[in-house]
């Protein structure tokens, strides 16, 4: 007897109709014909078409002899497609790894971390902490903010709370925000639990990925340690979720499928039936505000570990011009920076601007540097002698004259990227050991090792970086933090701009002193009055958390309003402005649905292709994917015009 079943393919075309000989369940892996060639699918959920003529519907070709997938993670990949309407298809696609078909010769082997392989101790605070998350992992679903400053032990707090889960043999996810940055936390790991964590993230081999895949699908491996997309994986017995860093705006997907793996993951928890943890030294508005209400459990560790203090805080003003040719590291700091020096201890000088230059203009004709496929200016790396397009990645080689006015040695390089504060260092500091940390310099997580090896070993004096050293890294001789500007991420022109310049400026400066040593930070700022830069010095969070929270409630943001983006792109200008006109008009007439736009996005033109935003703002009680699903249906966008939607978008480029 013969079954009508359906089959969803990883691609963005949705659910088909076949037959099978025997009946195969929801999650089955399946080889049908799909198109021209055969192509592996996945039983799906969705009920067949019953009214299609029989003779019609083809036969899979075969059933793989494969474990289906859970049902937890089927219902993870529609309630994901559902909330952010992209195709299921291509959500099904993550949930995926490629060959999973083939079998290795000699597979991975995953062992058992160990719960109790090393007590560690606690002060009151924190045994307080991890009672309460302890208690936590037999009782269901249920969201805990673990809210600590910099070096209040917030890891090895939540380590307990994996250790608790083992113990249940339960399986363990940890997301991180970038896994380049995961040397330090894996070895607390190891030191823990006495084995490394199964790892997850897009630079595995083919064959690394293809048995983790497995190992996570069959049992084996325990603790899962991953990127947004290991939300993804096929867990069997899913006992708790951790989300760390949880305000970091690398946890939303901005290519793809566009979703926020932190709210993500509190969808999967509940599907699982398990605790999840966020935990943050500075939380994004929306937890902040779930946990001071009473809709997270909120536990908090406001003081740091082993007597350790929070680094005092100078504020250097940069309106104070220096006599003689410009400098871009204060006469302040660089008098602290010496002083750090003779004291032998370590300094950190921040900047979020990777190359040499931002900017390169011709003092003749007054022509920029500029990309001609993205609306952005070339950044200057001189030490490799290029400028590059941060976006497209477009290169080339630093010219000698203006490509305007053929005027030559008139190009300027323009404000300071780290590069050109490596080389301030190097000529204020010759004798200093300095090393200079961008993903420029370091492009794997073995160099990036490497790098912290020397740190801890105190091969280096001063350290001159992006926001890869921001967050999560405890030098212990490191008792100095240079902010080069502090206002950079200020005019960031979009919701969340003085939130991140908040939490990323609060990060970096924790590095500072996170043992018996005092720590300093000093902040370069042009607008020290600012109500950031003034709740950074007297490290006055709940200030700058009640502004922002009254600012928002006033405009209806979110937390308290919803946010969509829609973003048009295409190889035509007008075409696709037209596009977006005809798009907004079609808007549905609501009371608590308002449409702004639209209008050119701030990123104007990226990759070659122009780009038109339209932004929809609504009251909590309406529900937007059905406002947006009818209203995608009522515009048909031309075949070389792209619609993306964004649901509750994190940046406005």
């Amino acid at each position: 007897m013969q079954h009508r079943i359906t089959v969803l393919f990883p691609t963005p075309l949705g659910c088909f109709d076949y037959k099978a000989d025997n009946e195969l369940p929801v999650g089955s892996f399946v080889m049908a014909p799909f198109g021209r060639k055969k192509t592996m699918g996945i039983v799906w959920d969705k009920a067949p078409d019953m009214s299609f003529d029989d003779e019609k519907v083809k036969m899979i070709s075969e059933s793989l002899p494969i474990d289906p997938l859970p049902k937890q993670t089927v219902d993870f990949v529609n309630w994901v497609a559902g909330y952010t309407l992209a195709p299921v298809g291509m959500v099904l696609k993550m949930a995926l790894t490629p060959e999973i078909e083939k079998e290795s010769k000699k597979p991975l082997a995953f062992a058992l971390p160990n719960p109790d392989f090393k007590t560690l101790t606690f002060s009151p605070e924190q045994q307080s902490a991890v009672d309460e998350i302890k208690s936590q992992i037999q009782d269901g679903f249920h969201t805990s903010l673990l809210d600590g400053v910099t070096g209040s032990g917030k890891t090895e707090v939540y380590f307990e709370a994996v250790a608790e889960a083992i113990r249940q043999n339960k399986q363990v996810l940890v997301l991180l925000p970038e896994i380049i940055l995961t040397t330090a936390w894996l070895g607390r790991f190891e030191n823990r639990f006495g084995v490394k964590p199964a790892l997850w993230h897009s630079a595995m081999t083919p064959k690394t990925r293809r048995d983790t895949y497995k190992a996570i699908k069959s049992g084996e491996a325990k603790v899962i340690v991953g990127a947004r997309s290991a939300l993804f994986l096929p867990f069997t017995d899913l006992g708790l979720i951790i989300v760390d860093e949880e305000h970091d705006a690398s946890f939303k997907q901005e290519e793809g499928v566009l979703y926020h793996a932190r709210d993500m993951g509190i969808v999967r928890a509940k599907i699982a039936g398990c605790p999840i943890i966020l935990a943050s030294a500075t939380p994004s508005l929306e937890t902040y505000c779930n946990a001071v209400t009473g809709k997270y459990h909120h536990i908090h560790l406001p003081s740091r570990f082993a007597g350790a203090t929070l680094p005092d805080i100078e504020v250097v003003d940069m309106r104070q011009k220096e006599k003689g040719p410009v400098k871009f590291i204060s006469p302040a700091l660089r008098k602290a920076i010496a002083e750090t020096l003779e004291k032998g201890e370590q300094s950190l000088l921040f900047i979020n601007r990777r190359g040499y230059a931002p900017l390169v203009l011709c003092r003749n004709c007054g022509e920029r540097l500029k990309c001609p496929y993205c609306s952005a200016w070339l950044v200057e790396h001189r030490q490799g002698g290029y400028a590059q397009c941060h976006h497209c990645g477009y290169t080339i080689k630093r010219p000698t004259h203006c490509p305007t006015c053929n005027e030559e040695n008139s190009l300027v390089s323009c404000g300071p990227g780290v590069e050109r504060i490596y080389e301030e260092v190097c000529e204020n500091f010759p004798m200093a050991r300095s090393q200079m940390i961008t993903s420029d310099t370091l492009s794997n997580p073995v160099e990036f090792d490497e790098l912290i090896q020397k740190i801890h070993a105190g091969e280096l004096d001063i350290l001159i970086g992006t926001q890869m050293l921001a967050k999560g890294h405890h030098f212990a001789n490191l008792t100095l933090v240079g902010i080069i500007d502090a206002d950079m991420g200020l005019a960031g022109g979009d919701l969340r701009a003085s939130e991140r310049t908040f939490q990323l400026l609060h990060q970096v400066m924790g590095r500072a002193g996170r043992e018996s040593k005092k720590g300093r930070a000093l902040l370069q700022s042009y607008v020290p009055d600012n109500l950031i830069i003034k709740a950074l010095k007297e490290n006055d969070r709940s200030a700058f958390l009640t502004e922002e929270i009254n600012a928002r409630q006033l405009l209806n943001m979110p937390p308290f309003g919803k946010l969509a983006g829609v973003i048009f792109s295409g190889p035509n200008e007008m075409l696709t402005y037209n596009t977006a006109k005809n798009f907004v008009a079609a808007a549905p007439f609501m009371t608590g649905v308002e449409v702004l736009g639209p209008v050119a996005a701030p990123l104007a033109k990226l990759r070659g292709k122009y780009r038109f935003r339209a932004l929809i703002k609504t009251s909590k009680d309406i529900k937007l994917q059905s406002i947006l699903s009818h209203w995608m249906r009522l515009v048909k966008a031309p075949n070389n015009v792209d619609i993306r939607l964004d649901i509750d978008p994190y940046s406005f480029f």
